[in-house]
């Protein structure tokens, strides 16, 4: 599905209609727009499935995982208009010199740049708190989701926004950077692969604004010789293949040790053979096809680069279009493409391990920082190690996941900046503090 950009100067006037609407309502961005949060969230559950096959014809998710995006996006606005007085309410502080507030206050127009993997999720998680904060958005979407990214500024506009609360630019990504440039942006928010986070990050240092960025992951699922696999193995499927594993919190690698990996390794790949692949439409359907060829197309040469290399195919491994066969791979070393780099897409590499110590050393190897799993039955005797890990969650028994009660974010190569939570909602705020002597 296509639709025709907008030029820049359209691009810039949008940017001038939320800097406009901004600075009308900057002086009561305390009476928070609860309500019409609210209705945002009840549009999305009454029209979910139509939302729904909006995203599984734009790129590809199997529907009953899109109607799952929507209603994970209507839980969003829930959660914010619940806790948006708590998160942002004046702290007050008192010495024998001053008294003190410390006060939440907006930014002003706020750039956010999204990625096609999540299009309603990933662009809520963003301006639910945002807006609640005070700031008027900008959103340029992934261009393969253009229909998705109209319609949720359709939705602000339904629920009764006024004009420029939220603006859809459907705009060439050349093109960002003199949207960054603008005085009237004061921050951007990314959610993207690690060079777009490069390039939106430079131009934001180097006009001195703040930026946060979500980025790519390669997250190791730790599976230790005490772990439960009734209770871990469908776990450990969800967590690499949902979405066709196009998912920046996928686990990617899967550490097993050595006195359990025999039993994983089979059980695991008798899961992903009874995966069902076909159209995305049909309710029973698990993978779905990727979201463009290339993508699929830029896999298939990172699996047989490392066949070439040793790897061993378990299951899977062919390609057909945008369709990618749910794949399992073994016998990896870590100079493999698969092991090294993120892989996009329905591929998990299975690697044996004989200790907790050398897991920690194997997941550190990546660039990235998203988040680890760790299964086992003794949590408290690995509780006090998780300082070891280079990343920005550990999740015992659990695939990573983001949650709008938990902040989100990587560190190294992952990206920097919360989203969710209340550290998520703070971070496109002016922090002001104000003081008042008293002598």
């Amino acid at each position: 599905m296509s639709a025709t950009y907008i030029n820049l100067d359209q691009a810039l006037e949008k940017v001038e209609i939320a800097h406009e609407l901004f600075l009308k309502n900057k002086g009561d961005f305390q009476n928070r727009p609860i309500d019409k949060i609210k209705k945002v969230g009840e549009i999305l559950l009454a029209r979910k499935k139509e939302f729904a096959h909006v995203i599984s014809l734009e790129m590809g998710k199997p529907v009953f995982e899109s109607i799952a995006e929507i209603e994970k996006s209507a839980l969003n606005c829930d959660f914010y208009t619940e806790h948006v007085e708590e998160f942002l309410k004046d702290r007050t502080y008192s010495t024998d010199r001053y008294n003190a507030i410390v006060r939440y206050e907006p930014m002003g127009v706020i750039l956010g740049v999204m990625p096609w993997n999540f299009p309603f999720w990933q662009a809520f998680r963003f301006a639910i708190p945002t807006i609640l904060a005070g700031n008027t958005i900008v959103l340029k979407h992934a261009s393969n989701v253009p229909k998705s990214a109209q319609l949720i500024e359709d939705i602000f506009t339904e629920a009764g926004f006024e004009k420029g609360t939220y603006l859809n630019l459907h705009l060439e990504s050349k093109n960002i950077q003199k949207i960054i440039e603008h005085p009237a942006i004061k921050a951007v928010s990314l959610t993207g692969s690690e060079k777009a986070g490069a390039s939106v990050a430079s131009v934001a240092g180097k006009e001195i604004k703040k930026s946060v960025l979500e980025l790519g992951g390669s997250n190791a699922f730790i599976v230790m010789d005490d772990a439960d696999l009734d209770l871990i193995i469908d776990k450990a499927i969800n967590a690499r293949y949902r979405n066709a594993g196009q998912s920046c919190i996928a686990a990617k690698r899967f550490l097993v040790q050595e006195g359990i990996y025999d039993e994983f390794l089979k059980k695991f790949t008798e899961k992903v053979k009874a995966l069902k692949m076909g159209d995305p439409f049909d309710e029973t359907t698990e993978i779905g096809p990727m979201a463009r060829v290339d993508l699929a197309e830029e896999l298939e040469k990172q699996v047989n680069d490392s066949v070439k290399m040793g790897a061993k195919i378990i299951t899977g491994g062919n390609r057909n279009e945008a369709y990618y066969d749910p794949t399992v791979l073994t016998d990896i070393s870590i100079e493999m493409p698969v092991f090294k780099e993120e892989t996009f897409g329905p591929v998990a590499v299975v690697k044996k391990i004989k200790s907790f110590e050398e897991a920690v050393e194997l997941s550190n190897l990546s660039t990235f920082g998203l988040g680890v799993s760790i299964c086992t039955e003794s949590v408290e005797k690995y509780s006090d190690k998780i300082h070891l890990f280079e990343e920005g969650a550990v999740f015992f028994n659990e695939l990573v996941r983001s949650d709008p009660k938990l902040p989100f974010g990587g560190v190294k190569k992952s990206g920097f900046g919360r989203e969710l939570s209340e550290e998520g909602i703070r971070e496109f705020v002016n922090i002001k503090t104000i003081v008042i002597s008293k002598k």
